[in-house]
């Protein structure tokens, strides 16, 4: 299975991060990001992280990355600094894939980036195996849809779907159910 998320801010000791996501604390929201990923992702599934893994304390980010399961693919973030991504990069069972990665998945084409991007290009007559989707993070809410009036842009923020990686099946479903606009 592939899951894609955003955002995990390991460490990020501020109530904007854990408070708005339902947590009293960092220490909480780290334990239950981590326990939340580890139930639904197994060894053999890959998870794609776009962007922005920990802050502050780099030795509990390693940390808290390496008690996830799975393949992890990073894609850069704008707090994922060049010290972060080479601890990152030497960390099992860890890609660095750069700034955006474009994922082929059952027939549709994912930009996958930190950053929400414009990929609509007038193509709403087009099949949407045809279409690019944006999915991204990086602003923090909890709409999924919040960028849809500005092109065919995803958010996979923890906030957007219960502090939990989702799916690609449902990232796709989701978007075809929106209309793909």
């Amino acid at each position: 299975m592939i899951y894609i998320t955003s955002d995990l801010h390991f460490g990020h000791d501020k109530p904007f991060i854990y408070g708005d996501r339902g947590f009293e604390n960092i220490e909480e929201h780290d334990r239950a990001l981590i326990d939340n990923w580890n139930s639904i992702v197994s060894d053999e599934d890959t998870v794609y992280v776009l962007g922005d893994i920990m802050l502050k304390d780099n030795d509990n980010g390693i940390r808290c990355w390496n008690m996830l399961k799975g393949s992890k693919m990073i894609v850069i973030g704008n707090h994922d600094s060049d010290t972060r991504i080479g601890l990152l990069g030497r960390c099992d069972n860890t890609m660095i894939l750069g700034y955006a990665y474009l994922l082929k998945h059952a027939g549709r084409n994912l930009f996958l980036c930190h950053y929400p991007a414009i990929t609509k290009n007038f193509d709403d007559d087009r099949q949407s195996g045809k279409r690019v989707y944006c999915v991204c993070g990086h602003v923090h809410t909890g709409d999924r849809f919040c960028d849809m009036d500005k092109g065919t842009i995803y958010h996979v923020e923890p906030e957007c779907h219960g502090n939990m990686p989702v799916s690609i099946d449902e990232v796709i479903r989701d978007i075809e159910e929106y209309g793909g606009r």
